[in-house]
């Protein structure tokens, strides 16, 4: 009866290990390249934008704070990536594949790793693409002005 049971708790905690291997709580650094991405070609469309005057010194500044808003974070990164506690070299990320098939533990509740990629990524996705179609619309509506 025991060797049963030592059975049973043996084959509950190698499901409890698979378990903890395939969640997480990371992003996988394809997702941070893809957000940044974004960002890049957000600010690459704002400058869409630009004109004579005061906007090309705004458009300046506005590309500064998003230079610092991503700067920080990356820097920051990188600092605990060299100071880690364990004093051993993190290991090296699983395939994108691999994440997106395991699941991405948030606050609430777990999703599949893709489906939180997507949620993170898609706005400023829509948000870059949806700049950039507002800035060539400014340009043909200047074109076709009458003056």
């Amino acid at each position: 009866m025991n060797a049963i049971r030592q059975d049973q708790m043996q084959d509950q905690m190698s499901v409890d290990r698979q378990d903890r291997q395939t969640s997480t709580a990371r992003l996988h650094p394809f997702v941070w390249a893809a957000v940044i991405g974004f960002v890049i070609w957000f600010v690459l469309a704002i400058w869409g934008f630009g004109t004579e005057g005061y906007a090309d010194w705004l458009l300046t500044v506005v590309s500064g704070f998003i230079f610092i808003a991503i700067a920080i974070p990356l820097i920051l990164a990188g600092v605990a990536r060299r100071n880690n506690a364990s004093g051993t070299r993190p290991n090296k990320p699983d395939a994108f594949g691999d994440w997106a098939k395991a699941e991405f533990e948030i606050w609430q509740d777990h999703l599949k790793g893709m489906n939180a990629a997507a949620e993170i990524a898609i706005p400023i996705a829509a948000a870059a693409v949806g700049m950039t179609a507002f800035a060539i619309v400014f340009h043909y509506a200047a074109a076709h002005a009458p003056v």
